[in-house]
């Protein structure tokens, strides 16, 4: 496989190794192409579609937060009006990459400018040429900026273009209509558009102008087209000629604003040009790039790869608004509605907490404002406390389907919303090394706290006391490998709700002397009597965990060990998962996992397990895990164990298998997305795997643990309102403790 990612990969790089380049037009990859060249801004985001569009296109603008009822997933997060469509005419024959000739062909995602541009050169059907640049951005400088600029060459014409530019007013979301248009309208140069959601009444208000240069005699005309205002343009050419157009876009909805379309049109009449606009929004991705790069010198695919993976997740991460967070597909695509897993908190946070705290505390708010939902969902089970959704959207209510049609229209029952229950613990993780890294004491008393300690009186209703172990059990859960359902005592979900508890004490004795009227407070509105935090103290010391004493061995849960025992290579090669091959009851009786369970919790409790038992538990789990086509969740966290173990060249296929997972559409399902958990999880396996970094009491340190090819890993961290840059290479010393560069 990876002989073949290199392969494919090269031509996408280039000397900078900050962009990511497409050097012909191949149809049969329009869809991972859209993917691979999303734009956003932390507001929306923008797949990678034509400005002229193309037959069969998946074009989606999606916005954080706007939602809309549907059947079987609830809410889904709704593709909105297109802000691209931009027309251009030459004579009678409209340019279009399925007609006519394409001489030359570059598209082009600048990672360090957020950018995305495209040069054509176009001979039409009539034996016309000409030379094309299409440029566009969603600004990072102004979340609610958008713009396009196409610059247009006759290189044989002469003759009349056109230039048209509009707005897809009607989308729909994998065939679903979701708007209906309240009002638009155009006048002079600018055109309107006034929208609403059908069920949640989100109203969107999105404007636009044209502005012409090159030309003095082209003016710019409103027409109506199928009842839709657009923007005209039309300018005399001969060979030689360059004219260029620019479309500014400004959006609004009624989440930031109770008038969207007048702030649309009152923010459009103050902008200024392109130009202008461009230099703003490239100077603020130069500032978030200062924290968040990481350079690798050695190996361009792995600089280049890991720059994509970070690109993607500093353009959704929310920058103004803590009441959304970042679904797996980012705001690239349509897999899972747009709903939020647990992918946020363990694979995305642990990269923006130590390079972007604001933006991980933005995530986390959103979890804390999704609380009165969790208390819901815990009531309407049975339970006290909060219970996170394992599927969350506006209000933290579950969201999960519970039964979603097969192949052949039966009925399939969904158990996720109902107990994969893990992820009420992984919050917590995040929030409390959030507050680890961070020291962001007034955010633990304002929101963490509520959320470390409402939780764990969950866990305190959901376990169950087993006179016969003596021990406390969770019954009828799945845990992260969701290739087995229904299962008890699931080992990942035992041991991070003894974590949790453990976690919610010591918090709790600090909290209680450090803000002593806030704690009065919980005590009564959580009833936080004694006797709960002494049971919480018994329950994580009696959890039950089957753990083989001699070796360190621990069954993924009960029964795990008396599955039938299978070799994965026996079902090579293919091209799609084991559960997908098998079908899903015959791999639940199978010691084959989606995602390994075992090594994930070894992982995000590291410090608690040493190398013996990581060792015997990576030469059980590994060789059981569905590498290829299992979870995307799985390499990046395989690439840090290995490194832990010392296998580097291991520790790299993993590595690549997760960092080219969209660039290369290694899964080849990229087209419903970017993979947003593999990209945080990229972060943590150059950082923590490769880099070696481990938190310490004096700050952190790295034991570096370089593939053979890289020269030098250079990142910074903030580590507790420090900053720490780390520059290492293969001859550093075998412990590095990087020297404060500035106090925050």
């Amino acid at each position: 496989m990876l002989d073949k990612v290199t392969a494919y990969t090269e031509p996408l790089v280039d000397t900078s190794e900050w962009n990511v380049i497409e050097t012909a037009f191949n149809p049969t990859q329009l869809h991972h192409k859209e993917t691979v060249f999303t734009l956003g801004n932390g507001y929306l985001g923008t797949r990678g579609s034509f400005e002229e569009g193309y037959p069969a296109d998946s074009a989606a603008t999606m916005i954080h937060g706007v939602y809309d009822d549907v059947k079987i997933a609830h809410t889904e997060l709704v593709n909105c009006p297109n802000w691209l469509p931009l027309v251009v005419k030459v004579g009678d024959e409209t340019f279009s990459l399925n007609s006519g000739e394409i001489l030359h062909y570059e598209r082009r995602l600048d990672l360090r400018l957020g950018l995305v541009s495209r040069d054509i050169r176009w001979r039409s059907p009539k034996g016309h040429t000409i030379d094309l640049r299409f440029e566009r951005f969603a600004s990072l400088a102004d979340q609610h900026l958008l713009a396009i600029r196409c610059q247009i060459t006759s290189v044989d014409f002469t003759g009349e273009i056109a230039v048209t530019a509009g707005f897809e007013t009607q989308p729909n979301t994998q065939g679903v209509p979701h708007w209906r248009t309240l009002n638009q309208g155009g006048i002079d140069s600018i055109i309107w558009l006034q929208s609403q959601t059908l069920h949640s009444h989100i109203q969107l208000g999105m404007s636009a102008k044209l502005v012409v240069e090159g030309d003095e005699t082209a003016s710019v005309a409103v027409e109506n087209v199928a009842d839709t205002p657009v923007l005209t343009t039309k300018f005399a050419s001969y060979p030689g000629k360059t004219v260029i157009v620019e479309k500014i876009i400004t959006l609004f909805t009624s989440r930031e604003t109770p008038t969207p379309i007048a702030a649309a049109l009152e923010r459009l009449a103050d902008e200024p040009r392109y130009t202008t606009l461009l230099a703003a929004h490239i100077a603020a991705w130069e500032q978030v790039w200062e924290n968040s790069d990481i350079v690798i010198e050695g190996d361009r695919q792995a600089q280049l790869s890991v720059r994509y993976n970070l690109f993607q997740l500093l353009a959704v991460a929310p920058r103004h608004d803590d009441t959304v967070s970042i679904p797996p597909k980012t705001l690239s695509g349509f897999a899972y509605s747009g709903h939020v897993f647990w992918d946020t908190e363990v694979f995305i946070l642990p990269f923006l907490t130590a390079t972007q705290p604001t933006l991980a505390r933005n995530l986390l708010t959103y979890r804390y404002h999704t609380l009165p939902g969790a208390r819901r969902k815990a009531q309407e089970a049975g339970y006290q406390g909060a219970m996170f959704a394992w599927e969350s959207a506006t209000t933290g209510d579950e969201v999960t389907p519970r039964w979603v049609p097969g192949a052949n229209g039966e009925l399939i029952r969904i158990w996720c919303g109902d107990i994969e229950v893990h992820i009420t613990a992984d919050v917590a993780y995040a929030v409390w090394h959030y507050w680890q890294t961070t020291d962001d004491d007034e955010w633990m008393r304002d929101y963490g706290a509520e959320i470390m300690l409402d939780t764990a009186i969950f866990w305190e209703s959901r376990v169950q006391w087993n006179q016969q172990r003596h021990s406390y059990d969770i019954l009828d859960v799945i845990g992260p490998d969701e290739n087995h359902d229904r299962v008890n005592n699931n080992a990942f979900t035992n041991l991070m709700v003894q974590w949790h508890l453990q976690s919610a004490l010591a918090f709790w004795d600090w909290f209680k002397h450090v803000y002593p009227q806030k704690a009065a407070q919980l005590v009564n509105q959580l009833d936080l009597t004694t006797e709960r935090l002494h049971h919480w103290a018994e329950i994580q010391e009696r959890i039950f965990v089957n753990q083989d004493a001699a070796t360190g061995l621990i069954e993924q849960f009960e029964g795990f060990f008396q599955l039938e025992a299978v070799d994965l290579t026996d079902y090579e090669p293919r091209t799609k998962s084991l559960q997908a091959l098998l079908g899903i009851e015959a791999t639940s009786q199978k010691q084959i996992l989606k995602q390994p369970d075992v090594l994930m919790l070894l992982y995000l409790l590291r410090q608690s397990y040493d190398y013996n038992t990581l060792k015997v538990n990576w030469d059980y789990y590994n060789q059981r895990t569905d590498h290829t086509y299992g979870s995307s969740l799985g390499p990046a966290i395989h690439a840090i164990l290995a490194c832990d173990l010392n296998q580097p060249s291991e520790a790299y296929t993993h590595f690549l298998r997760a960092a080219l997972v969209d660039l290369d559409d290694v899964r080849l399902n990229a087209g419903e997305g970017i993979h947003a958990a593999s990209a945080g999880g990229i972060w943590q396996a150059v950082v923590l795997g490769f880099g070696g970094i481990r938190m310490t009491q004096f700050g952190p340190m790295a034991c570096p643990n370089l593939p053979p090819t890289w020269k030098r890993l250079k990142f910074r961290l903030q580590w507790r309102n420090e900053w720490f840059d780390f520059d290492l290479q293969p001859e550093t010393a075998m412990e590095t403790q990087a020297v404060p560069v500035f106090s925050q």
